[in-house]
Order: C-alpha cells, then sequence, then structure tokens
C-alpha cells in the first residue's frame, strides 16, 4: 500500500471513531498520523522498522499500525469499526458539509442511516430540531447531497424530467428538419430514470458533432444509434430511424420486455410503420399508452373491453395528507389553505405528525386541542373551502396508534404511517401493519412500504394480504405522491383496484410548493390504470364529506 492508502485508512478511523463516539484524543491522533503520512516525501513501505518508528509524529501505537498495514494489508481496528457501521452512514463521508459530529447526530439522534433518508429529511425541515443543524446548513447539506445523488447516474423522474423537456425543445431547434421522439423508461414516465432515449431520423455525425461542441462525450456508437454522457453524468440515447420506420422502432424501444414478448406472440411484425398508432390499427386494438407498456395483462385486457379514461392531474379535487408548521411543515395552516384554495382545491386535510414523532415536532394532546379551535375559524373565514382536521398517526412496534381512542375520535380521518423502527422482518412490519388497519380510526395507510426510491427498499410486506386487509377493514390506500416514495409501487395497485380498494394519491406536502408532487403520483397511478373513480383525492367535497361520515358510521365511531 502507498502512503496515500494508508493515510486514508487512519483517516476513515479517526471519522469513525468520532461517529461512534469514542475517545476523542486517540481519533485526533490517528488524524494528525493520517496528515502526517500523507505529507511524507518517501514512501512507508520502503522504509525499515526503526525508520517507521523515528519519523516525527508517528507515536508507537500508530507505528504498530502501519507495521500491520505493510503486514497484511488491513487495519483491524478499522475494520472492526466497518463491520459496525451501516454502509449508508460512511457513504454520508462523502457529502460535503457533513463532518462525523454531524453524522453522528444524524445517525444517533436522528436514526437515519442513508444519504435518501437525510435528504427526505431535509426536505420536511427536520435537521432544524437538532443543535447544530440552522437552516444555512440543512440547505447546504440538501444541496450537496443532490449533487453527489446526481454523480451516480439514476434519477428520480422528478428530478430528470426539465432537463428532459429541455434537451428536447434544444435539439428540435437545432434539427427542424428531423423528428425526436421520446422513449424507453421516460416515455412510460418510469419513477426512477438510468438512461435518457430518443429516436431520431438525424445521424450520428450531427448529433456528435452538435452535442460535442455542448460537452457530451461519446460513450458508444454503432448503425442503430449513439449513447452519449453529459458532464452531470447523465446517459443518453439515440436509435437511428427514418421517416418511414420511425413508428417501429419507437414502439419497440417504448415497451417492457414483459409487454413486448407478449406482443410479438400475438401480432408477429412483417412490416414497417411510421406511426406508433398505425402499429395498433394494424392489430386491431386500441391505442395503448406507453405508460400502460409495462406489464403483458394490459394487451388481453383491452382487447376484451375498451380502456378507461386514466385519472388526470386536474382529477385531483382536494390535498389529503399535508403538514403545517404545527410539526415539521414550513408553513401556517392558512398559508397551506389559501395555496390550495388558489390551485382549484375544494379541501384540505391537515395531517401533522402525532406525539411519538418527537423528531418532527409531533403533536401531544394540548396542541391537538389548540390546532382544532384554530381550525374551527379558518373554516369559518375561508368557507365554503373546508380544512378537515387529520393526524398521520405513527404506528407503534404493536401497531398501535399514537393515542387512545378518545383523541383518535376528535379527527376528522387518521392516516396511518409507520416511521420508526423501519428494519423489520416481513412477519414483525405484517404484524405492525395489519393491527393498525384494524383499528376503526384507521382511515387511510399511509406510504405502505416506507421506501425511498434510489436509497431505502423499504420494509418488507406481503401486498395481496395487506391489500386485502385494507379492503375488509375499508381502509383506503395511500399513493403517496412524494418523488421519492410513490409508494405504494403502482405495480401492486391493479390487484387492489380488482379488489374493490380505494387508493388516496396525496402529495404529503410539508409546503405548498410539494403541491406539485400531486402530478407525480397521478403519473404513477396512470400506469397502473387508476381512475379518478377509484381515487379518494379526486372526491368533490360532497363526496368526500359523505365517505367520512358514512365509515364513521360503519365504524360506530
Amino acid at each position: 500500500m502507498d502512503n496515500s492508502q494508508i493515510a486514508g485508512a487512519f483517516s476513515l478511523l479517526s471519522k469513525l471513531m468520532d461517529i461512534h463516539g469514542e475517545n476523542s484524543f486517540k481519533a485526533k491522533s490517528y488524524a494528525v498520523a493520517a496528515y502526517t503520512i500523507e505529507k511524507l516525501p518517501f514512501e512507508l513501505a520502503e522504509q525499515s522498522y526503526d525508520k517507521v518508528f523515528s519519523i516525527k509524529g508517528i507515536g508507537a501505537a500508530t507505528g504498530k499500525k502501519i507495521m500491520e498495514i505493510r503486514q497484511t494489508g488491513k487495519l483491524n481496528a478499522l475494520e472492526e469499526y466497518l463491520q459496525k457501521t451501516p454502509s449508508g452512514i460512511l457513504e454520508m463521508l462523502n457529502i460535503k458539509g457533513l463532518g462525523p459530529k454531524k453524522i453522528a447526530v444524524v445517525w444517533k439522534e436522528m436514526g437515519l442511516e442513508t444519504i435518501g433518508e437525510l435528504l427526505y429529511a431535509c426536505n420536511e425541515n427536520r435537521l432544524l430540531l437538532f443543535k447544530g443543524f440552522g437552516e444555512k446548513t440543512q440547505q447546504n447539506v440538501k444541496a450537496a447531497i443532490e449533487f453527489y445523488l446526481r454523480s451516480k447516474g439514476s434519477y428520480l423522474y422528478a428530478e430528470i424530467e426539465p432537463y428532459a423537456l429541455q434537451l428536447h425543445q434544444q435539439l428540435k431547434k437545432q434539427f427542424p428538419g428531423h423528428r425526436f421522439e421520446h422513449t424507453g423508461a421516460f416515455a412510460r414516465q418510469s419513477e426512477t430514470i438510468d438512461i435518457l432515449e430518443w429516436v431520431s431520423t438525424a445521424g450520428n455525425a450531427e448529433l456528435e458533432q452538435f452535442l460535442a461542441a455542448h460537452s457530451f462525450s461519446v460513450t458508444e456508437k454503432n448503425e442503430t444509434g449513439i449513447r452519449f454522457k453529459t458532464e452531470n453524468n447523465i446517459a443518453i440515447a439515440f436509435y437511428t430511424a427514418r421517416a418511414e420506420n420511425i413508428g417501429s422502432i419507437v414502439f419497440h424501444t417504448n415497451c417492457a420486455g414483459p409487454f413486448l414478448n407478449e406482443w410479438e406472440k400475438r401480432f408477429p411484425v412483417r412490416q414497417t410503420f411510421s406511426s406508433e398508432e398505425d402499429i395498433f390499427k394494424s392489430a386491431g386494438i386500441p391505442y395503448i399508452p406507453p405508460c400502460l407498456r409495462e406489464k403483458e395483462t394490459i394487451i388481453a385486457a383491452v382487447m376484451d373491453r375498451p380502456l378507461p379514461e386514466l385519472i388526470r392531474p386536474e382529477d385531483i379535487k382536494g390535498v389529503i395528507h399535508s403538514h403545517s408548521n404545527w410539526s415539521d411543515g414550513r408553513q401556517s395552516v392558512e398559508d397551506m389553505a389559501n395555496a390550495a384554495i388558489e390551485n382549484g382545491f375544494e379541501y384540505l386535510v391537515i395531517s401533522d405528525h402525532s406525539k411519538s414523532a418527537f423528531y418532527a415536532n409531533g403533536l401531544k394532546e394540548d396542541r391537538i386541542k389548540e390546532q382544532h379551535l384554530y381550525i374551527d375559524t379558518l373554516n369559518e373565514k375561508l368557507y365554503p373551502f373546508k380544512i378537515f382536521k387529520s393526524i398521520e398517526s405513527d404506528i407503534l412496534n404493536d401497531g398501535s396508534l399514537d393515542y387512545n381512542s378518545q383523541i383518535l375520535g376528535t379527527f376528522d380521518l387518521v392516516i396511518a404511517s409507520i416511521h420508526s423502527n423501519l428494519k423489520m422482518t416481513e412477519d414483525k412490519a405484517m404484524l405492525r401493519l395489519l393491527t393498525a388497519i384494524q383499528n376503526p380510526y384507521t382511515t387511510i395507510l399511509g406510504h405502505m412500504t416506507g421506501r425511498l426510491l434510489l436509497s431505502r427498499e423499504g420494509y418488507p410486506v406481503n401486498h395481496n394480504t395487506i391489500i386485502d386487509a385494507c379492503v375488509d377493514h375499508d381502509v383506503v390506500i395511500e399513493l403517496n405522491a412524494h418523488p421519492r416514495r410513490l409508494d405504494i409501487d403502482w405495480r401492486w395497485i391493479d390487484y387492489a383496484l380488482e379488489k374493490g380498494a380505494i387508493i388516496s394519491v396525496d402529495p404529503d406536502a410539508h409546503n405548498t410548493e410539494g403541491y406539485k408532487d400531486i402530478r407525480y403520483g397521478v403519473l404513477a397511478a396512470r400506469k397502473a390504470g387508476l381512475t379518478r373513480q377509484s381515487n379518494l383525492s379526486s372526491y368533490s367535497l360532497p363526496e368526500f364529506e359523505a365517505f367520512l361520515k358514512k365509515r364513521k358510521e360503519k365504524k360506530g365511531i
């Protein structure tokens, strides 16, 4: 190992000791050793035992560890810390502005173990509740994480969409005589995007000349197309087409594998087409939009009956699941309500965090009463718009909700969600969820698996069993529209609809800007064939009030 690698081992050991709250004097001595080794004018690997121990700034303990590294290629003390440190915590060391002391707070006090969880906490303003994290620090950490995640090459659809649309317009302007069609995962509006793809009648040489001038680098090219990487590590591909076959190429690159395999079994293609629409006409079935070209089952479905009218963003009539500055939101209930009115919504469901969510300034019983009086006043002022009294109640370890029945009965509706102790076996997760679903006060099951896209898988659940339980107990299933959640996964919604479940596309908004996330929830819902009739947040105000009243009567609460 060279000096840089040896110094790196000591530097990492020092940082991990700080993160774990170990002896600060020892941790500092290893940091000093790392600095000393990095600056040496000779390689330690080439020095004698005595020479190593005579170096100024290298003590006996450090010298022994250097010799250990030379002899074994590793440092046991470091290996021990690595084994007891989650990989996400190690990754946080790559984030500018996050030193070991702050990482220790993030891990030990906030309970966050991945960069994605930390970014989500920044978006919910949770860092402000902890010592050493002011608003400026939170913004800097957020920006640094976003920069770091961009370098990894995978993006949320919501993150990459503005860039994709801007580049699309730029290409059309630069090549007015050619066609450019979005294709692939972006055209299917997938939750995450690894590569942006186009089908184009422009040739490789033309594209390379133009994009190379804008700092794009070619990664691959052949007779079928060309691929690039941008300065920001975004992968881009172009499939070459002619006017007479562009429809065929768009179709094949627009379809996920299972859909395309089933299509080719049913409709072997022996000709090329200039448009996708002509392909469907030739097959004699209705046009299937790209967002639905994932599962093979959709083909048989449209042959049996017409496609239903898919839900649209404008079908959302109310904002269900939002937070205010009573917990970890950024704005007042009144500000949230006024923004909802300005955006044409008929009602707002304020669902601040419950008392166990101390990290989010969750509401204790006395504050609930105060908030309800405040909402009553606002409802008189803002009529006919209505604010509903709700809570996002933590599902505790035993599956119970965060308040007793008397308190839960004061809410118009309750959203039940898991926020803590996420490292669970499927049995444990199912016990918590099923117990909460059986609680008569649970109106909506929030973000079913707790996943955070590109950063946290979420706890394991049996989706079928959870969906069946929600149907049996009249519990609505949330499709949390935050682009990093989109939970319930759209892949399970068709089963939920088949069983008669009601879905609710909810923004989980922590400020008025969060209302824009509704659109991304709708895009995900469309992939499952959701209609407005099966979506709770598409209910008009009278319909929503009637739904809540009927449910309470049925539950006897």
